[in-house]
């Protein structure tokens, strides 16, 4: 047994094959779906400011939730484990009650800027009171307060297509691109006054002051 089951449950698969989809990924029920963290996906995830957990009740309650922070808040652990640090917010507490419950979990991430999008199937767990592994999971200087760490292991990941994707970029982002794009008119600035200077040399009537 592999872990596509995870992916494609039994339903999923029924319902391509009533639909004509099967075939396309049978080879992909077939191989399984990676579980463990590679240099692809750590790299990904060292370039993102945000993410979407995804929890249930115990009797199947969806519940999305957006956690945010500096790019690459979620940090690898292991080969198979992810962590980050859960900041103060409105205190509603209804990850932290669903997961006490029901320990199945879900990650979307999602990079407008590079038209990519990857989800992670696993289990996720609090961790209260582990002071060394939230400072480990902190970014310093970052303006907000953890209280608790959550650490996320995946069974299954994917990557999703990149339709539909509208290309959006942060103002960090922006501000690197201007600045590029403003050293660069500078530098081509000084370039044709030099050019221009020299020109006014050459154009000068003889005996003319140079």
């Amino acid at each position: 047994m592999n872990n596509s089951s995870r992916v494609f449950t039994p339903a999923a698969q029924k319902a391509q094959a009533e639909r004509g989809s099967s075939k396309a990924y049978a080879q992909r029920i077939e191989e399984g779906f990676p579980d463990r963290v590679t240099p692809e996906l750590a790299a990904f995830l060292a370039e993102q400011d945000t993410v979407f957990l995804a929890t249930a009740t115990a009797d199947g309650a969806p519940y999305i939730q957006h956690r945010g922070g500096p790019k690459g808040f979620v940090k690898v652990i292991d080969d198979h484990t992810l962590g980050f640090a859960d900041y103060r917010g409105n205190r509603q507490y209804i990850t932290l009650a669903n997961l006490s419950e029901n320990d199945r979990a879900y990650l979307f991430l999602l990079d407008p800027a590079r038209r990519q999008r990857i989800k992670l199937w696993g289990r996720a767990r609090v961790v209260e009171g582990d002071t060394a592994l939230i400072e480990k999971l902190f970014d310093k200087g970052y303006k907000a307060r953890p209280e608790r760490a959550i650490l996320f292991t995946i069974e299954a990941w994917d990557v999703n297509c990149s339709a539909h994707i509208v290309t959006r970029f942060t103002e960090s982002e922006i501000e690197q691109a201007l600045a590029t794009v403003q050293a660069k008119i500078a530098e081509l600035e000084s370039e044709n006054a030099k050019l221009r200077a020299q020109l006014a040399q050459v154009s000068a009537p003889a005996g003319s002051p140079q």
